[in-house]
């Protein structure tokens, strides 16, 4: 990169976000700080105050091409959702227009809540909603189509006062682990800190796949990933594609990506090629976890937009393609204090910092006593075909210390005292050009649910199109129990540094079922994790319940996350989700037998069975081939109508069953499995059939060729 390219993206970066530079710059020194107090301290910001800031924001909007504005918000769609509104204002005795913003339509919109997922906490003729400004997440300028949109992040609520949307229960759990986490620090001589926040970084994977061939497939359009598909004969055995060359079409299309983001203020930084064959990676630096949480929204719909410009789709299905990696997205989460230290950073002599020791053991007890709650903060309908396999994260979860740590809790568990830590030894390259240098003092480990890699924890089972706010607000709120547990204790204890010894220990004592360093692939490990009682729920169906134990209502009720009712309204919305999904999945197969795949292999029979009449009628050659094919095609294409007809009946059951969980165990027992059968024979057919005569792309002609 050249001096000048370098120039210009600082001079991009954050060009179209209303920042912390922007407000200093065009607000009045007592607003700006006034605005800063609310945003460091929760200080409720005055009417008057908003006022000002939102003229600002208005005049800065216009200058960028402005023309609306729209509270932007997360409701438990998946998707985000806006509403937009211009800044114009009564038309005047003369015929011209105002444009004004106010303080009041800043902080607080009214979009109509009755038609977003409530799970019962709204009715259909209830229909007033609001959302209200996150000031904490900075406001930006949208630049499409439409032309220039200044976008606000807010949270969405109900009439009555219920979190409607992803983005309040984190900003509650953000607030219940900073009073925590302050408490922790304090009681290790640290009174200077204000504020604890719980620092994330998301790493997003995707598919490239080029958009005529999408358009030709009604499963990838409808659903999101392929219903049918055979393996071609190269998948990602070679292992070729990881870390590849970028193809040049994916290369261009790169840059616009990481020029979208650098506009909005997202740090994108690490871009390379997944493991599987048109899949890659996209990596943004670590920020507070609801900023995290807003970018990675604005970063996949960057994504999707910009793929389309270049003649492609991006897919975010957590296993668009059977056979082959699916796409997760990895949460990487620490806790950092407002003076920029990480508490999870252990230093060279982990078994000496006794403050990183202790956050350790809480981390682990939070895990251990909650694995089912972070098992189904992962929970989607896609990540039910994802998980355990091809490099995404068995179901059951475990955490990884890696040799370092797990020697330091060893010590700690069988004599009580840690007197050292394992380091890093010297690599030795054995070239002599080459420099010798030291390794880490513990290897990563890539089955594993939820590692510790480095100064931070990795939770990988998070499916790659959910948000990321839902494990982090089980992370935040279940680490926050445990430190306020720890913290009751230690701070009325006569001999802290006896009792801070006495808790590491016993945290890791009794918690220490919940670490496991091995290949969770392994059989042997499935069997293992039975033995040592640690919950597995193999599906999405079967994580939900989580969310409403008595355990969980007290813990989130007990730091004002969710109320019992919110957890239950959460649950309902995931069983409708679910069986939505699977129903939508279940008509599209039918679909596709029906009008694509039957009448394409009657046709290719009919060319057979012409063929062997016309072989037969010379009455030289014996049609042996042709007549084995024929008859290996036609008792799959039976197999296919029956399979096919035996779905039917199942989606005409359906609706039978009350909504709600009744109807979901049904779409999990009977719909997926009769799926698989119809699946079957289809792949089969297609390895049959001319591919002139197949009605769609194949995995070949989708992965390949991008």
């Amino acid at each position: 990169m050249t001096a000048e390219q370098y120039t210009d993206v600082k001079s991009l970066f954050g060009c179209d976000v209303f920042n912390d530079s922007v407000m200093r710059e065009r607000l009045p020194g007592k607003v700006y700080r006034e605005l800063k107090r609310t945003m460091v301290e929760g200080k409720e910001l005055s009417l008057a105050v908003a006022d000002v800031v939102a003229h600002e924001m208005k005049e800065w909007a216009i200058e960028k091409g402005a023309t609306h504005f729209t509270h932007w918000f997360q409701p438990l769609t998946g998707v985000t959702a806006e509403k937009h509104d211009a800044f114009i204002t009564a038309p005047m005795e003369n015929g011209k227009v105002l444009m004004s913003f106010s303080g009041k339509e800043l902080i607080r919109g009214e979009p109509d809540a009755s038609s977003f997922p409530s799970g019962g906490l709204r009715a259909t003729f209830e229909a007033r909603g609001y959302t209200a400004w996150d000031c904490t997440s900075p406001a930006f300028v949208r630049h499409d189509a439409a032309g220039g949109t200044l976008c606000i992040p807010t949270a969405f609520c109900s009439y009555t006062g219920e979190a409607l949307d992803q983005k309040t229960p984190l900003l509650r759990s953000m607030e219940a682990i900073n009073i925590q986490a302050l408490r922790f620090v304090k009681l290790f001589g640290n009174t200077t800190a204000r504020k604890v926040i719980p620092s994330v970084g998301a790493e997003q994977e995707y598919f490239l796949i080029d958009k005529e061939k999408w358009m030709q497939r009604k499963d990838l359009i409808y659903t999101g990933r392929t219903l049918f598909g055979a393996m071609p004969p190269k998948g990602q055995e070679m292992d070729d594609h990881y870390l590849g060359t970028i193809r040049q079409r994916v290369s261009a299309y790169m840059k616009e990506v990481n020029e979208e983001c650098w506009r909005l203020g997202i740090t994108a930084k690490t871009q390379h090629n997944e493991v599987a064959p048109a899949q890659h990676e996209l990596a943004a630096i670590y920020e507070a976890a609801n900023v995290t949480a807003d970018h990675n929204q604005m970063m996949m719909r960057i994504l999707k937009k910009v793929a389309s410009r270049h003649g492609m789709r991006c897919l975010l299905h957590e296993k668009p393609f059977a056979g082959v990696n699916g796409s997760g997205k990895h949460n990487n989460w620490s806790l950092t204090t407002d003076e920029g230290v990480n508490l999870l950073e252990p230093g060279k002599t982990p078994h000496e910092n006794i403050q990183f020791l202790l956050l350790l053991t809480c981390i682990l007890k939070a895990v251990d006593e909650h694995a089912d709650l972070l098992r189904e903060s992962a929970a989607d309908v896609g990540n039910d075909y994802r998980l355990g396999g091809n490099e995404a994260p068995p179901v059951v979860i475990s955490v990884f210390l890696g040799e370092q740590l797990q020697d330091v809790l060893e010590q700690l568990i069988s004599t009580g005292t840690a007197t050292h830590s394992k380091a890093g030894e010297k690599l030795l390259t054995g070239v002599s050009t080459l420099p010798d240098f030291l390794k880490d003092a513990t290897d990563r480990n890539r089955t594993s649910p939820f590692a510790f890699t480095g100064n931070k924890f990795e939770f990988r089972m998070v499916g790659s199109r959910d948000s990321i706010s839902s494990c982090n607000v089980v992370l935040n709120t279940i680490v926050a129990e445990a430190l306020k547990e720890a913290c009751d204790e230690l701070e009325k204890a006569e001999d802290f540094d006896l009792a801070v010894h006495d808790l590491i220990k016993r945290y890791a004592t009794e918690h220490q079922r919940i670490v496991f360093n091995g290949n969770g692939y392994a059989p042997e490990w499935a069997e293992e994790a039975a033995r040592r009682g640690l919950p597995c729920y193999p599906s999405m169906v079967d994580a939900i319940p989580a969310l409403t134990t008595e355990k969980s209502v007290k813990m989130f009720e007990a730091f004002g996350v969710f109320n019992r009712t919110e957890l239950e309204s959460r649950s309902e919305i995931q069983y409708d989700i679910y069986a939505k999904a699977i129903n939508i999945e279940a008509r599209t197969m039918i679909d596709m037998t029906v009008k694509q795949i039957i009448p394409a292999v009657i046709r290719y029979t009919t060319v057979l069975a012409e063929s062997i009449n016309a072989i037969t009628a010379t009455g030289v050659v014996d049609p042996t081939v042709q007549k084995e094919l024929l008859e290996k095609t036609s008792a799959n294409l039976k197999k296919t109508s029956e399979a096919m007809n035996r779905l039917s009946a199942l989606t005409e059951e359906y609706p039978k069953y009350p909504a709600g969980r009744e109807r979901a165990l049904f779409c999990r027992r009977k719909m997926v499995p009769a799926m698989e059968e119809l699946r079957s024979p289809v792949d089969a057919l297609e390895m049959m059939v001319d591919k002139e005569m197949w009605p769609m792309p194949s995995y070949g002609d989708l992965i390949f060729e991008v």
